[in-house]
């Protein structure tokens, strides 16, 4: 198998070849040549009933991929295969579901996939069957889970735990906090949620003590999570946890639990109720599957319902081993969108869900896409030539719409958009206004929006003149449930692996978070009033009032 620089491959040029004169969507709508779906690259004029309900992929979770509204032609669609099939996307994925070890950086397996499900041959570590192991602790922590909601395992007071507060930063909390409120709805309406969460990430104290002032401790059960054991902010926020916890007369190892690594200061630590294990195979953006995510969804709505999530991601994964484009969903929305990327020169993408429960859903995939590939050098440190990861942004619909909308609209710049909607709401809690009900008008909103990036507004007001052109997709289903939720997330996430062996990257470490913690640590550690021996960072440190 091969690793070389996205634009050494044969297809890279041929792509480059099918770009107007102009580089740019307002001079590629003027091509005319049949797609693959019957119409013409100019959609914002040509964009038909016929071509929407051609341009879909189905995915896992009874959701479809629509990418009607995207300016690709048949082909533009032909080149990117011929990419894919160039750079052996199925291959490098099928070498990372066999435990193959694909990160250089880090040099170590990525196995985030393997926990919901085993799709690569078995991958063993030392004597340690790692498949095996993580469907022990996703028993493990189901059966504590279990008794928890059951009020067999209780607090210091005795009574049943009502609450669980997640302690954690970065991948420990935008994927968990995302996927519960993603089911909260759901979990409501079909008596499924049992315990509310909470999530502190912060090491601002304003953070952890505005989660805990409305909270009874004594019915509060804490979720610490740190793979390392050793994250700052982590542990800062258990201190403050636990100090809450003494002053209120509570023994804090009755309330909390701990998520980490078995090599960690954590791990079999009688400080905790219990411990629950991941490995540096899990990177902490892909851990919403693993007991990082696993542990508080399991409390809140019950181990079943976790299961089911994860069984969506699984199917998911299982689609993405297809080779052919036009099948696989994951790797068209990936392959679309390094033509957008590196092709027609749109450094940014915005995730717009029409549904309230996915209201952090963007900033998870924010995290997911921004840390795995907004890398400058490839798997071999040498500095590439292109583009790689996009800025990512995003918000809920309709309040997106009231927001930055305009600018997507009539800005300067052409924002691709990646679209989300369901057919019925969560809650099914509904009223007629107007004529219609309020998931009916958040539809129509949706439906409309599609419109009107595509096919603009002409005016001769220029203040009124909608150019639109706008490329979007569609990801839509029947309802936000589990299955469909895991299906989601897996989508993204093999949505993003695929980009990152398109553009040769090590889409698995995060290096470029690491320098900032270093001179943190220097910080703190001349905070006494010496100073860091840095006149930069001190002049800094001493405007902030961190060295006194």
């Amino acid at each position: 198998m091969k690793y070389i620089n996205a634009d050494k491959t044969n297809a890279w040029v041929q792509l480059a070849s099918l770009v107007p004169p102009g580089g740019n969507f307002d001079s590629l709508r003027r091509v005319h040549t049949p797609s693959a779906c019957g119409e013409v690259v100019d959609f914002a004029g040509t964009l038909t009933a016929e071509r929407v309900g051609r341009c879909e992929v189905p995915m896992a979770g009874g959701l479809s991929y629509n990418w009607a509204a995207k300016a690709a032609d048949e082909g533009t669609i032909r080149a990117l295969q011929a990419l894919a099939d160039e750079q052996e996307l199925i291959s490098k994925y099928r070498a990372l579901l066999d435990g193959e070890i694909v990160n250089t950086g880090e040099k170590r397996r990525v196995l985030h996939h393997l926990l919901r499900g085993q799709l690569g041959k078995p991958v063993v570590e030392g004597a340690k069957d790692l498949g095996e192991f993580y469907k022990a602790e996703l028993e493990r922590f189901s059966v504590f889970a279990a008794n928890v909601r059951s009020g067999a395992v209780r607090g210091a007071s005795g009574k049943p735990f009502k609450n669980a507060v997640q302690i954690g930063i970065g991948g420990s909390d935008l994927g968990p906090r995302a996927m519960y409120l993603a089911l909260d709805n759901w979990g409501q309406r079909n008596g499924k949620k049992k315990l509310s969460a909470f999530f502190i990430s912060n090491v601002d104290p304003d953070d952890a003590s505005g989660v805990l002032s409305p909270l009874h401790l004594d019915e509060t059960l804490f979720v610490l999570v740190s793979k390392s054991g050793t994250t700052q902010e982590t542990l800062a926020n258990e201190l403050f946890v636990k100090d809450k916890l003494v002053r209120a007369g509570l023994d804090p190892a009755r309330h909390l639990v701990a998520v980490t690594s078995e090599t960690s200061p954590l791990a079999h630590n009688p400080s905790y109720l219990d411990s629950f294990y991941i490995d540096d195979f899990i990177g902490g953006r892909y851990s919403s599957t693993s007991a990082v995510g696993g542990v508080i969804l399991s409390l809140a709505f019950g181990p079943d319902v976790f299961k089911e999530f994860l069984s969506g991601a699984h199917e998911a994964d299982a689609l993405a081993l297809e080779g052919n484009i036009w099948k696989n969903a994951s790797l068209l929305d990936a392959l679309l969108g390094v033509w957008e990327r590196n092709f027609l020169g749109y450094p940014v993408t915005a995730v717009l869900p029409y549904s309230q429960a996915l209201s952090r859903f963007p900033a998870h995939l924010q995290q997911l896409d921004m840390e795995s590939n907004g890398k400058r050098v490839n798997r071999y440190g040498e500095e590439l030539s292109y583009a790689t990861g996009p800025v990512v942004f995003g918000e809920s619909g309709t309040n997106g719409q009231h927001s930055f909308y305009q600018f997507l609209h009539q800005g300067t710049d052409i924002v691709p958009l990646q679209f989300v909607g369901f057919a019925e709401s969560q809650r099914q809690d509904d009223v007629e206004v107007d004529g219609s009900l309020s998931q009916i008008k958040l539809n129509a909103n949706l439906a409309a929006q599609i419109v009107a990036f595509a096919k603009g507004k002409d005016d001769p007001d220029r203040n009124k003149f909608f150019p639109g052109r706008r490329p979007s997709s569609l990801i839509r289903g029947k309802q936000l449930a589990p299955a469909a939720l895991g299906s989601l997330l897996a989508h993204f996430e093999n949505k993003v692996m695929f980009q990152g062996f398109v553009w040769n990257l090590n889409s698995f470490d995060q290096e470029g978070v690491q320098l900032g913690k270093i001179l943190t640590k220097k910080v703190l550690s001349g905070n006494s009033g010496a100073g860091t021996g840095d006149e930069v960072l001190d002049a800094y440190s001493l405007l902030l009032g961190v060295i006194p």
